[in-house]
């Protein structure tokens, strides 16, 4: 390239962790990045400015003016390098205009709100979530905590503003300006600290990875997902639940529920039960971090049944020995509960991604018995009034009330 490593890496993150430099053809008139290779080559053989514009093509003014212009100056001497000279023509080629939410603060601020804006209770009182550190340009904390807020993805925000604002041409944007105005400096009206709303909070855009999780194996025949009714594997049947555990420290844990078809969250509360740590443990006794087989019972059935039974028909959980006492939460709540194979996380695509979602707010290496049951309630709140794109970027919550709204003009519903 021609230019230093501090200057390349300043280039770098200035944009946002994507190349600075195009190297795809011009048309007309401009030149290209191979005949700027071409010309550099040439010049450093000494070849003339008239023999350089024969070679390719073109106007001797116009290889002379490229000479002039772009050359590279940082030892004082110009010397032609055909990655400045692109890098230089790009800049100079530049159109710059005010940005959309420069123009429009009431679009700005919605776009702010739904990445930053704070948690709420359903009786407006804001929810202070943990406290985090001052956001320094860095990836998000290796297993600590960060800061609660509405989080909404650049996607689920311009596609939600068509039908919060349906007359209002003016409250349009696209996801990648805003991603544009979070990541590359002087484009748009958005702070770069904002990048810290967003789910993976990387201070630069790369690539995403995917967690694997690690099942057990302590289930029957009569249990395994082969043997799931054929409705439960069809996302147009309500009812059809996916759960699993999210994990903290000190054997903390939170269970998550997911309906299929809406996305509906559940958060289970699991608090530790009376006498973990101050007492010995005793083998082969119950559990007391919250999470054994007989609390687990008894949280998820407390969570399930304030649902009508219609809309919980089956559940399809990972192989953790949390869920040992199936068979009595299925006789406790008519909820068939049924098993993925080992390996196999896309058997609950769902609940996985929602896992993912949820450690935006409960991030991995950090105590989870720290949460009330109202402060669970409160993040479900708020994922369950976030616009999913595979809904139509309507909310799992106004999907839920429509399946509700269908059962209850069909039938009873019934919660025993």
């Amino acid at each position: 390239m021609g230019v230093s490593s501090p200057v390349g890496i300043r280039w770098f993150r200035h944009a946002g962790g994507m190349t600075p430099i195009r190297l795809d053809e011009p048309v007309g008139r401009y030149l290209s990045f191979d005949e700027r290779e071409e010309i550099a080559i040439l010049t450093s053989q000494d070849v003339g400015v008239r023999e350089i514009a024969r070679r390719l093509g073109r106007d001797p003014g116009t290889i002379s003016r490229e000479l002039r212009r772009n050359a590279a100056t940082r030892g004082g001497k110009p010397v032609y390098r055909a990655g400045v000279a692109q890098w230089k023509a790009q800049q100079a080629a530049k159109r710059p205009k005010v940005a959309k939410m420069v123009k429009n603060p009431r679009l700005r601020d919605y776009v702010q709100d739904r990445l930053a804006g704070q948690l709420q209770h359903e009786d407006g009182t804001v929810v202070s979530g943990p406290r985090t550190p001052v956001w320094k340009g860095l990836n998000k904390p290796h297993r600590g905590d960060r800061k609660w807020s509405i989080a909404w993805s650049p996607e689920q925000i311009s596609n939600r503003l068509p039908l919060d604002f349906p007359d209002d041409e003016s409250m349009r944007i696209s996801h990648e300006a805003i991603y544009q105005s979070l990541y590359i400096e002087g484009r748009g009206a958005l702070k770069r600290e904002l990048v810290a709303a967003l789910r993976t909070r990387r201070a630069l855009r790369k690539p995403r990875a995917r967690s694997k999780s690690s099942p057990h194996g302590h289930v029957t025949e009569e249990v395994v997902i082969s043997q799931r009714p054929a409705e439960a594997a069809d996302r147009a049947v309500p009812g059809q639940w996916e759960g699993d555990l999210i994990i903290g420290t000190g054997r903390s844990a939170i269970g998550t529920v997911v309906e299929r078809s809406s996305r509906s969250i559940l958060l289970v509360h699991l608090p530790r039960l009376k006498g973990w740590r101050d007492t010995p443990r005793v083998k082969n006794g119950p559990a007391l971090s919250g999470y054994g087989a007989e609390a687990m019972n008894l949280a998820l059935q407390a969570s399930m049944t304030r649902l009508p039974l219609q809309l919980r028909q089956t559940l399809t959980w990972d192989r953790g020995t949390e869920l040992a006492a199936h068979a009595d939460f299925t006789h406790a709540t008519g909820t068939k509960v049924f098993f993925a194979n080992p390996h196999s996380p896309w058997q609950r695509p769902t609940n996985e991604n929602t896992n993912g979602v949820l450690r935006q707010y409960f991030p991995k290496g950090t105590d989870l018995s720290r949460w009330e049951a109202h402060d669970l309630e409160s993040v479900a709140l708020a994922l369950n009034n976030r616009p999913r794109k595979v809904l139509g970027f309507r909310t799992p919550a106004e999907v839920f009330a429509e399946q509700l709204e269908s059962i209850q003009n069909g039938s009873v519903a019934t919660t025993d």
